[in-house]
């Protein structure tokens, strides 16, 4: 049986419409699942049901969390919110860890992953920290790695990478500053941003500062490789 797994969604600006790039669809799809839509407006009640019926969740990429989630007010160089995804899309990512169920966060996921477990954000890299590398807005395609990240050697990223050491994609302005409890940094920039968290210890909670979905796109062995592990876990919780 093919794992179930769901994926957040965003909004359109003033669409009414729902939000889904379909890189995350495709790259779960090749590497076996069968991918759910998980739209913003989620009751809580309903998350319970919800999580019953998938295998596995992906936080996808989006705009900025309310700094409120975190205690604070919003500085200026923050950018759009989504306060309906962001209502839903952190009881959910609380609610999978405490079930233990496998969880892939991709950009924006990966910071909400780490404020759901009680961690914070940088608001706005550029003011905030003025790193050394270029993370926001590549000026190239997202299926272009621009800047390397360096990966902690006994780490699930690295297991699953095979390397110490990867060229990603970079779209953010934001970033992880204060990590969750029981979470560890396994993946920085050169300039020390952080580019890659996860939950040591069984099961799979990876959250990453860059886009695998675009990588594999491109033809990235490694953000294949992030694919199938992440789906492979859901595939065993499926069978247990």
């Amino acid at each position: 049986m093919r794992p179930r797994i769901g994926i957040t969604c965003g909004t359109v600006p003033e669409g009414g419409a729902m939000r889904l790039d379909l890189e995350y669809v495709r790259a779960l799809v090749q590497s076996g699942a069968i991918p759910f839509a998980l739209p913003p407006g989620l009751s809580e009640e309903s998350l319970p049901e919800i999580l019953e019926s998938l295998d596995g969740l992906l936080l996808s990429g989006g705009p900025d969390v309310d700094p409120l989630h975190f205690g604070e007010e919003p500085l200026p160089g923050m950018g759009r919110i989504d306060p309906e995804r962001d209502a839903a899309e952190l009881p959910l990512a609380r609610r999978a860890l405490e079930s233990g169920m496998p969880i892939l966060g991709i950009c924006r996921g990966a910071q909400v992953l780490n404020i759901a477990a009680g961690g914070d954000l940088f608001q706005d890299l550029p003011t905030q920290v003025v790193p050394l590398l270029r993370h926001v807005q590549q000026p190239t395609p997202m299926t272009y790695p621009t800047h390397k990240v360096l990966i902690e050697p006994e780490s699930l990223l690295a297991g699953i990478t095979r390397c110490v050491a990867l060229r990603v994609n970079s779209w953010h302005h934001q970033a992880i500053r204060r990590v969750a409890p029981g979470f560890a940094v396994t993946a920085r920039a050169e300039d020390g941003v952080i580019e890659a968290v996860e939950k040591p210890g069984p099961g799979f909670v990876l959250g990453l500062q860059f886009h695998p979905e675009s990588m594999t796109e491109g033809g990235s062995p490694e953000a294949t490789l992030l694919f199938e592990a992440f789906v492979g876990a859901c595939a065993e919780r499926a069978r247990d």
